[in-house]
């Protein structure tokens, strides 16, 4: 049972000093139907009785972990070296929370300074922090850093309808209820109607580069724009991606974000992933999250430090730039050992193995009757298709071959009904690849 630590008598007093009699009297500027809904809960169950619940609806689920997985949409199924559990199962790390204590905390210290050096080299930018919790909130941050930077006197957000939808969905959730306005491209297809949106009111310029649909574009004159409108510019990236395309440094980016999961952090049916974040040295200081550093000791010992720490647990709340950005220690290790491990050299050979295999798939995909590449632009792992036959029913059958399918693209964007969205990476051999493309063409035809 929950230890409770006021008596009826502490309640009482609370409540003597508030003004009121009774907990119940708080709740009065609440409408009264909406008080205390009828919850319609289902009768208690035993301790006994739950697992016995939870284990029939554990053996439900379908065994799907060795099936070939071709959905992406944002998570994406890599191949994670064993080094990188074995050390994030050490105890040290498991166990650790946040380096407040630089004298006891070297090793993580070291470890988030290592991470944000490497994001710092893949992105092209002067800083990165190490503390969002996924791609989406680290977008939605960029927002707060964007409007902090106008002083609030900036009330437009130009966001590109080709970011993940979510990531949209997530700024839309953290700004609703303020004077900002969120607007977007209403064509996946113009770039243009981006540039036309941009003026002196715009406070930040957000595209996806892969965007959601795995197409790579060239935003260097949508960032000279931005720009030349006294906006921000930033890029939602892939990480992985980045190891062969230009670096959002060359686009002239101010803010890089991305979903760090495809740097060594499993699937794990959603989370916990890891939000990066990276911009220029100028805009640190309303860069929300955690910033180490490197110094001497007072023995000329190289040490580090929190150099930065803009929240509330340490400087006065109304001048926290966040307040529930969180550490995301062991995701930052598992980044920075995948990257440690793979190297630059290793790291561009995965990526050409996604880039390699998405378009040979791509092409025998096209190759089949009824299916149609949405786009002929170039793509990293993940391109869209149109189908014969609805998504839903399509992945379906996949599913009876023992195949993943992809993401049904019309959820989204309805322009795009009966369109699926495939993810090809390194773990999808030419094997594989043949097997979806052979069942794919037998629905075509069901």
């Amino acid at each position: 049972m929950s230890y409770i630590p006021h008596t009826e008598n502490d309640r009482r007093e609370m409540l003597a000093d508030i003004g009121v009699k009774r907990i119940e009297d708080l709740y009065q500027v609440i409408p009264e139907e909406t008080r205390f809904p009828n919850l319609n809960l289902p009768e208690g169950m035993s301790e006994i009785e739950v697992i016995d619940e939870l284990q029939m609806l554990a053996e439900a689920n379908m065994e799907t972990k060795h099936f070939p997985c071709f959905l992406g949409a944002g998570a994406y199924n890599h191949f994670i070296p064993s080094v990188v559990g074995h050390i994030l199962q050490r105890s040290e790390f498991y166990t650790a929370y946040t380096p407040y204590q630089p004298e006891i905390s070297q090793g993580t210290l070291q470890t988030i300074f290592e991470y944000q050096s490497l994001i710092c080299q893949l992105t092209g930018m002067e800083a990165s922090n190490a503390s969002h919790y996924d791609g989406a909130t680290a977008l939605a941050e960029a927002v707060i850093l964007a409007t902090r930077q106008h002083r609030g006197r900036r009330k437009k957000i130009v966001l590109s309808a080709a970011i993940h939808p979510q990531y949209r969905e997530v700024v839309r959730t953290y700004f609703q209820g303020l004077d900002l306005e969120i607007i977007g491209d209403k064509s996946l297809e113009d770039t243009e109607a981006l540039l036309a949106m941009v003026d002196e009111n715009t406070a930040m310029v957000g595209v996806q580069y892969p965007d959601f649909l795995g197409r790579i574009k060239n935003f260097a004159k949508l960032g000279e724009v931005a720009h030349a409108a006294g906006a921000l510019f930033c890029m939602v990236v892939n990480p992985l991606a980045l190891a062969i395309l230009k670096p959002p440094s060359e686009f002239g980016a101010d803010i890089v974000v991305a979903e760090g999961q495809p740097l060594g952090i499993p699937l794990s049916y959603g989370g916990p992933y890891l939000g990066v974040f990276a911009t220029k040295k100028k805009y640190v200081r309303m860069m929300s999250g955690r910033l180490v550093g490197e110094t001497l000791d007072s023995r000329g010992q190289r040490g580090y430090v929190l150099a930065l720490t803009p929240r509330e647990q340490h400087i006065r709340r109304e001048r926290a730039s966040s307040n529930i950005c969180t550490n995301q220690g062991l995701m930052v290790l598992a980044a920075a050992v995948y990257l440690s491990v793979l190297g630059k050299q290793g790291l561009q050979e995965v990526a050409r193995l996604n880039y390699q295999k998405a378009h040979y798939a791509a092409k025998a995909i096209d190759g089949l009757e009824g299916y149609k590449l949405w786009s002929t632009m170039p793509f990293f792992n993940e391109f869209a298709v149109a189908c014969p036959r609805p998504v839903t029913e399509i992945n379906k059958k996949l599913i009876d071959y023992g195949i993943l399918g992809g993401f049904d693209l019309g959820q989204d964007y309805p322009d795009l009904k009966d369109h699926m969205l495939i993810a090809v990476t390194e773990l999808n051999t030419k094997e594989k690849i043949d097997d979806l493309v052979s069942v794919l063409g037998e629905v075509a035809h069901d």
